[in-house]
Parts: C-alpha cells; sequence; structure tokens
C-alpha cells in the first residue's frame, strides 16, 4: 500500500528485544523523544511508512523480512528497513556521520577528519533510503527526510520521483559558511538540500546560516524574510537574531526555511511528575541529599556537551568558595555516546579522572562533592532526579535545542528550582528567565553557577513560572513544522 507520508530516519521506530529466542518489537521505553514525536504524525493521515537501516550479515540475503506492517498505539504503518552490513554501517555512521560532519556541525574544527570518510559509501546509503523512499510513496506524497546522515537523499528522491513533495529537519546546530565550506562535499550537500521544499531548523541562527551557505555556493534569489518574533528576542544569548530568511528560489524553485524549535511532551512529563511512584523516588533521593544542595547535570558522554569543562567550573568553586564545601553536591549524569568510538571513550576517562580528583581533594567521609553516573537512568526516575535538584546545570558548548533543560522546567510542578543554561544551546533563544552563561569563560561559568545556589526563592519562582510558560508553548504535540502545511497544501509556506 503506497503512503501518503513517509518519514526518513536512521532509527527504526520501535526497539527490537529477544523473548524466549524470538526478537519481538517494542514501543520505545519512554514516548517522550523525536521517535514517537515523529510516529504521531502518521495519525494525520490514512497511510504512512518509516525507512530506517538495519544491521544484516549478508546485505544481499538479510535473513530478516526487508519491509513490514507494524500496528501500534499510533496507528498501522509500513516499515522499510535497510540492510547494511557491518562495514557499511560503521562507515557512514561512525566514520563520516561522526568523524567529519559532526565536528563541523557543531563548530570544532580541530576535530574534523575527512582522510578516512567512504564516500562512496555514504552516497550509496543515502541513495537507498531514497529508493526505498521513492518505492513507498504514493502519487504526490511527503517524504520528511530527518538529519544530516541523510542529507543527499532529497536530490536523489527528487531525480526519482519529481512528483513528491520533500521537506527536511535539521536537529543539530548547522554553522556559519566559514566552518561548513570546509567540507569538501560542500556543493553536492547543499544542491540536494535545495531540492526540498521545506528545510526545517531549530531557530532562526541555524536558519540564517544555512542560507549563508546556500549563497556562498550557488546564485539563489532571496524571495521573502521574516522578523523573528519578539519571544525569541532578548539580549544574553549569543544565538539571538533578529531576522531570517523564509523563502529561497533556485532554478526555478521555490524552498521554503522554516523554523520550527521541537519541544518536550509537557503532558507526559507532568503525569509521570506527579505519580506515586515518582513522588516516592523523589522523596528517596531528598532524604539522601537532605543535607545539601543538590546541582544536576545531564548529558551525553561528547565533547560537544561540555563534561569537562563543567566539571573543571565545580573544582574551582570549591576551591575558591570554602564556605560551599559539605553544602552542595553535582550530580553528574554521562552517558556514553557511541561505544564504538576511541574519541568518546578518551572524554569519559577524562570526566572520571576529575571527578575522582575533586572528590580526593575536598570530599570527606560524610562528605562526596561529585556522584558520577555513566549509565542511561530510566526517564521515570530521571523526572524525580529533575524535582530533587536545587539547581539543574545545562552547559553544552554547542546544542542544536537541548530537551534535557525542558525536561527539567516541564517537571517542576512545584514551581521551584533553577536553570544553568549555555548560551550556545538552542533552548536558551527560548528561556530567557534561565541563569544564562558561556562555558567557554571560567569567569561566567563559575559565577552563575554560585549565583544560581544563591538565588533567593521569589526570584527562582518567577523565572520557573516564565519558563514554563515558554515550555509549554512548544510542546511537542503542538509541534508544527513548516513540514505539516506541505502535507496540507500543495502550496509551499513557512510557519507562521
Amino acid at each position: 500500500m503506497s503512503s501518503e507520508m513517509v518519514i526518513v530516519y536512521h532509527r527504526q521506530p520501535y526497539e527490537e528485544v529477544e523473548e524466549n529466542g524470538e526478537i519481538v518489537l517494542r514501543e520505545n521505553k519512554s514516548p517522550n523523544g523525536i521517535v514517537p514525536t515523529l510516529k504521531s504524525f502518521f495519525g494525520k493521515v490514512d497511510h504512512g511508512a518509516w525507512i530506517a537501516w538495519k544491521l544484516a550479515d549478508d546485505p544481499e540475503n538479510p535473513g530478516f523480512e526487508q519491509r513490514i506492517e507494524v500496528d501500534d498505539d499510533y496507528g498501522t504503518y509500513t516499515v522499510s528497513r535497510l540492510a547494511l552490513s557491518e562495514d557499511q554501517v560503521r562507515e557512514f555512521y561512525h566514520v563520516t556521520s561522526k568523524e567529519a560532519f559532526w565536528p563541523i556541525l557543531h563548530g570544532f574544527k580541530e576535530r574534523y577528519n575527512y582522510d578516512p570518510v567512504d564516500w562512496a559509501n555514504f552516497q550509496a546509503v543515502n541513495r537507498s533510503f531514497a529508493l526505498a523512499a521513492a518505492d513507498e510513496a504514493a502519487d504526490g506524497a511527503l517524504v520528511w527526510v530527518h538529519d544530516y546522515n541523510l542529507w543527499l537523499v532529497p536530490g536523489y528522491l527528487r531525480e526519482l520521483r519529481p512528483d513528491v513533495r520533500i521537506a527536511f529537519f535539521h536537529h543539530t546546530p548547522f554553522p556559519s559558511a566559514d566552518i561548513f565550506n570546509m567540507l569538501p562535499w560542500r556543493r553536492e550537500i547543499i544542491k540536494s538540500l535545495l531540492a526540498c521544499d521545506d528545510i526545517g531548523f531549530h531557530i532562526p541562527r541555524y536558519a540564517g546560516n544555512f542560507v549563508s551557505v546556500v549563497r556562498s555556493l550557488f546564485d539563489v534569489d532571496v524571495t521573502s524574510r521574516r522578523q523573528v518574533p519578539d519571544k525569541w528576542i532578548f539580549e544574553g544569548t549569543a544565538l539571538t537574531e533578529r531576522s531570517w530568511t523564509d523563502k529561497l528560489c533556485y532554478e526555478g524553485h521555490d524552498v521554503a526555511v522554516s523554523v520550527t524549535p521541537v519541544g518536550v511532551d509537557t503532558g507526559y512529563i507532568d503525569d509521570v511528575a506527579k505519580s506515586a511512584e515518582t513522588a516516592a523516588q523523589t522523596h528517596e533521593i531528598r532524604k539522601e541529599t537532605e543535607d545539601v544542595k543538590m546541582i544536576l547535570s545531564v548529558g551525553r558522554t561528547d565533547y560537544t556537551k561540555g563534561g569537562i569543562e563543567q566539571l573543571s567550573s565545580f573544582e574551582r568553586v570549591l576551591e575558591y568558595n570554602s564556605g560551599l564545601r559539605g553544602q552542595i553536591r553535582l550530580v553528574h549524569v554521562s552517558v556514553a555516546a557511541n561505544r564504538n568510538m576511541a574519541v568518546y571513550e578518551e572524554i569519559q576517562s577524562e570526566i572520571e579522572q576529575i571527578a575522582g580528583r575533586i572528590n580526593g581533594r575536598f570530599g570527606t567521609l560524610e562528605w562526596q562533592p561529585v556522584t558520577l553516573i555513566s549509565r542511561a537512568i530510566p526517564f521515570t526516575q530521571l523526572i524525580s532526579y529533575y524535582q530533587a535538584a536545587d539547581v539543574a546545570w545545562i552547559t553544552p558548548l554547542a546544542d542544536g535545542m537541548n530537551l534535557v533543560a525542558k525536561e527539567f522546567i516541564a517537571s517542576r510542578f512545584d514551581g521551584d528550582g533553577v536553570l544553568v543554561l549555555s548560551e550556545f544551546a538552542g533552548a536558551a533563544v527560548e528561556l530567557a528567565d534561565a541563569v544564562l552563561t558561556n562555558p567557554f569563560s571560567n569567569r561566567a561559568m563559575d559565577l552563575t553557577l554560585v549565583s544560581a545556589l544563591e538565588m533567593p526563592e521569589p526570584e527562582r519562582r518567577r523565572r520557573m513560572k516564565t519558563m514554563r510558560d515558554a515550555v509549554a508553548r512548544t510542546d511537542v504535540r503542538q509541534w508544527t513544522p513548516g513540514t505539516l502545511k506541505l502535507a496540507r497544501a500543495p502550496a509551499v509556506a513557512a510557519i507562521a
């Protein structure tokens, strides 16, 4: 059965687990995340399809059904699974996507390495995704492609199916031309994206950077600009913009550039936060930390997340503020991002060394300043940590959005708590009442943490109320990217 909406994303829309010697499909552990968010859009069409990859020992004879029908809480939809070998996945994802693209997208030129890239493999994998999407799409269907590791899909798909409407959403930051153009494949990538009808970003800065890259490489006409809403303009964040180009024309083809920051499922988080189980877990955590103020940091073990810089700041705060010793505790959750990559193992090792050094320098028999957690915490338990924390310390060096900050706010129905947030996280554009900090400045990091710990209750509650209102406005259930307007009408339009 052909599909009116085809979602192209590298991950499968469920988890595969083994039960009694058989592989069964299970819903994702938490309905709060990008996979369930995308699946929810299948409810807007009669039939949908999802394209993903699946590891196979022999892609020519994979030993699994490559096309299956799934019936779950989001309806019945097709999943087309591309058989990729271990070598194909390593080259496509771990090498090209993570060693070449990831550092460029986040502005870490010194970590960029394209020497080992197998570009022919990346092209082949992207073409396979495009072929599968072309096969699933009904006449005039919407094909929605997600994230940078599928940059070439729109170009291939446009050649295969000129009738379909193509949208793309970037979940990462998008850099300026002087960074992006370090990629030797820049023209091929951008020309593919210009085959889209709509290209979506979290915030205006990323959209503006994309347009600057396009204009550096191709002759395009800027046919429309849009003022950034006042709610996203304030002093204090490095990512503020006043306007962005929301429509381009390339070789007679209109391309909308839309801005729609993704949010969290506030209703689901509120239900979990108010449950008896969460209340009991929160009570236990607070009992363990009742004599100290708890600072919570949650992120992946990735150089973009600033875990090393954060721990170094915490060490300085204890060194120069002796009165805080024995009075605060940092719960630092740092979960491995990619276990197969040496760079992340090195970061994890350094995080462990700094945490151990801090505990050795300042800890006592009664007090341990840092609790390091290197495993994933179940989402329902994480909500309890959010509720127990006095301060959430979220300071990535670069981040497309950062949903942890929004999860923390959504969980605080008590109206208390302080968020210290990097001004280089996309979420900072929406959260003016966070305590914004510059993670590249030792002084800024140290002073903002101390000020957050000392903030009086009336100010904490005023800031939290405003931030909760902002998070509620971008509830993921109300997320309406420009893509959805493509689905509703043949005319291309950016979001209102």
